[in-house]
């Protein structure tokens, strides 16, 4: 496959060499493009950048490094990086299909909400980082779509 954007059903975009395997909520299959290059493609297919997006979450919450991203804004499509983005190890995660993170030695296993299992190489207080900006970031859109009704 040489193109993919990311949709509700995207679990996880791991980085393999040049590609990335793609989990979804019921299939994996290979993307013949890094993982960035995925995640730039599909914040453009939904109107905006990457960069646009990290910037736009610094804005609302204050992170600045390895930040979550809203790469759609009606499924709640927030996606968040395992490392530095520009690093080609990193992974990218789906805020939404985690169900809980369990530790591995050095590495985390991630208990998904379809009961599928993936293992992550970062520690799991990395995962559980992240998790909490995730959460902070919906909290605080969530706030501002409740704020204008």
């Amino acid at each position: 496959m040489d193109s993919y954007e990311i949709n509700k059903d995207t679990v996880a975009l791991v980085p393999k060499d040049k590609q990335t395997i793609v989990y979804e909520v019921d299939k994996s299959f290979v993307v013949n493009k890094p993982t960035l290059k995925i995640m730039e493609e599909s914040c453009e297919y939904f109107g905006s950048s990457l960069g646009g997006r990290q910037v736009g979450t610094t804005s609302l919450v204050g992170f600045t490094h390895k930040v979550p991203v809203v790469v759609e804004e009606s499924f709640d499509l927030i996606f968040f990086p395992t490392l530095s983005p520009r690093n080609q190890d990193c992974t990218w995660l789906s805020y939404s299909h985690i169900f809980k993170p369990c530790k591995l030695k050095d590495k985390t296993i991630l208990e998904l909400k379809n009961g599928k299992k993936i293992v992550v190489d970062v520690s799991i207080a990395i995962i559980d980082n992240q998790l909490y900006r995730c959460s902070r970031l919906k909290d605080v859109l969530n706030y501002r779509k409740i704020d204008k009704k």
